[in-house]
């Protein structure tokens, strides 16, 4: 592995990517990752056994500190806890094969955990539409996780041995576990660093998006797992779907 450009050290930093047939998506991630002004980082992907070429790519990658692992998975989750369990840094970032990190964004990462070794580092992130997501710093009954962070994928600094103490992400939701493990270390008091820089661009191409019913009502199922008064969410989960109606 050709390392001459990119820091040797172990790295604090681990940017972790899941990916199942997505060799059209990786090249404006990859070259993301290269361009990064600090690259003391590793890259750990874990596969679902993709047959597309994707796995040809990554194998091509040969100028970074890439750990990659392919086998069958059970969904996005399932493949992001197998990444984390194989990081070597004290952080990791979860990025989709089809979201970007400007160059400077892992520095700028470092910058903010040396200053106090936060839980968790909110930064904002533009979405593929151009709009800008941050956090919201209010009403967890309202925006569950947004009342914390803004988007969770590549926006998002996550110090790795929260999984300790609140588990990995939860099979039981599919489309929103990330939003579950937020609610539960934050609402135990995780402590938060927020900055206001842009760390990249969020796809819009991911389960999330595409699957709006889906994404609804699970996001209403971690609402009521954390606590939050029924009654008050069945009527957000009406209210939500309604105004999304065009998108089910």
């Amino acid at each position: 592995m050709n390392t001459e450009d990119f820091d040797t050290r172990v790295p604090l930093i681990s940017i972790v990517t899941a990916t199942f047939n997505k060799a059209q998506d990786l090249p404006r991630l990859i070259e993301s990752l290269r361009s990064q002004t600090n690259k003391n980082f590793e890259w750990v992907v874990a596969d679902g056994g993709s047959t597309d070429g994707t796995l040809e790519q990554l194998k091509q990658v040969l100028d970074m500190d890439v750990v990659l692992d392919s086998r069958p998975d059970f969904g996005i989750y399932d493949a992001l806890n197998r990444a984390i369990e194989l990081c070597s840094g004290d952080y990791y970032l979860v990025v989709g094969a089809d979201d970007m990190l400007n160059q400077d964004a892992i520095e700028l990462f470092y910058i903010s955990i040396e200053k106090n070794s936060p839980d968790f580092v909110s930064a904002l992130v533009r979405t593929d539409c151009g709009s800008i997501i941050s956090p919201e710093k209010k009403w967890k009954w309202f925006y569950s996780q947004r009342a914390y962070i803004g988007a969770h994928a590549v926006g998002t600094l996550i110090k790795k041995s929260l999984h300790d103490s609140f588990g990995f992400y939860s099979k039981d939701f599919p489309i929103a576990a990330d939003q579950f493990f937020v609610r539960k270390a934050c609402d135990a008091g995780a402590r938060i660093s927020y900055s206001d820089f842009i760390s990249g661009i969020f796809g819009t191409s991911g389960v999330s998006n595409i699957d709006c019913s889906g994404m609804l009502t699970e996001s209403f199922r971690v609402q009521l797992r954390c606590g939050e008064n029924k009654f008050i969410q069945i009527a957000l989960l009406l209210i939500r779907l309604i105004k999304n109606f065009k998108k089910l």
